[in-house]
């Protein structure tokens, strides 16, 4: 009986913890206008149960962002998709999780919606029985001529209770992976530029 209520004393705990995280990590390095925004994409779930958005400033020019963006896609792209094209187009899926992902026994697909270059690209996953919808989109907004906001937005569609509940409490670790994959172009774009000028005096 103790170990039992020990138990259920540590998951409520865990379960307040994932609720706070979740609300201080919602929305992470965007503005209040940043979050209200249209972004293109949206319309793909128009009614979303969940919808994020988080930003980064990142100090170099669209031409250095958007490759590293397109590099990181195009590593996902799945070997069937348009193998012949040089880069990614409409249509490309990309794989984010392999199949037999906890949870998911066919991992997790998306389709590239739309893209323009330097501006931004969206990405949309329905799962076959309709059961949830998602769009997952990032834009390139320039703020003058060497630097530029990189901002992502994830909106999800559901259609069961219990699932809105297991994504809430889902969302911080959600959260800390969205950051990362921002800071790693941040920081993939932001290091030659601040060691060029020491290799240029050689």
């Amino acid at each position: 009986m103790g170990n039992a209520t020990r138990r259920i004393t540590e998951t409520a705990a865990l379960l307040a913890m994932l609720y706070g995280a979740r609300r201080y990590y919602r929305d992470w390095g965007a503005t209040k206008a940043e979050c209200r925004m249209l972004l293109p994409g949206d319309a793909l779930v128009a009614d979303p149960a969940i919808q994020t958005t988080e930003a980064v400033y990142i100090d170099a020019p669209v031409a250095a962002v958007w490759p590293a963006l397109m590099r990181l896609a195009d590593g996902r792209r799945e070997p069937d998709s348009a193998p012949s094209a040089k880069h990614l187009a409409a249509g490309d899926v990309l794989r984010l999780a392999p199949d037999g992902w906890p949870g998911l026994p066919d991992g997790v697909t998306f389709t590239v919606a739309e893209i323009v270059p330097e501006r931004y690209i969206v990405l949309n996953a329905t799962r076959e029985d309709l059961r949830w919808n998602a769009v997952w989109s990032f834009h390139i907004q320039p703020h003058w001529e060497d630097r530029v906001r990189l901002l992502t937005r994830a909106r999800l569609a559901l259609r069961h209770p219990g699932e809105v509940f297991a994504m809430e409490l889902a969302r911080p670790v959600l959260a800390l992976g969205t950051r990362g994959l921002l800071l790693r172009i941040k920081h993939r774009v932001e290091r030659p530029l601040m060691t060029a000028p020491a290799g240029a005096g050689r």
